[in-house]
């Protein structure tokens, strides 16, 4: 029940894992819809019909919580092994990036190459700010 590897915005982790990044502004894409999201908005976003988290992160900015988007982001890590993780904020670029980064450092890629990988193979222009490279950076797969 995971990603196809080819759908757009589907972002292969090392360990083979599939996690899809996308940008709430443009519409769902076709094909099987996520069984859970985290969305990475400044407010609320809208239901939608799969199970998902919000985490309070403003545009261009880094989490309101970091303790609790570690702890999503792990969740959500361990959901893609075998379920449809969907990763999203408004542009889909630079809080998107910035959480897949970290799923990377989570499946092993070193948290100083974890915003390259993304942009090799999510986008080129994932991770936006300087602070959100350095949020990567400091982004420990053990949680120190």
């Amino acid at each position: 029940m995971t990603w196809e590897p080819d759908a757009p915005g589907v972002l292969r982790l090392p360990s083979g894992r599939l996690v899809r990044g996308r940008g709430l502004r443009r519409p769902l894409p076709s094909g099987p819809r996520p069984a859970y999201g985290i969305y990475l908005l400044g407010r609320q976003p809208p239901p939608v019909d799969w199970e998902f988290t919000w985490v309070r992160w403003p545009d261009f900015r880094l989490p309101a919580d970091r303790r609790r988007a570690r702890e999503v982001l792990a969740d959500a890590w361990g959901r893609s092994a075998d379920e449809r993780v969907e990763v999203a904020c408004a542009g889909g670029r630079g809080r998107t990036g910035t959480a897949l980064a970290c799923l990377a450092v989570l499946d092993g890629v070193p948290a100083s190459g974890a915003v390259e990988y993304v942009r090799r193979h999510y986008d080129r222009h994932a991770v936006e700010t300087p602070w959100q490279k350095r949020y990567v950076r400091r982004f420990a797969p053990t949680g120190n």
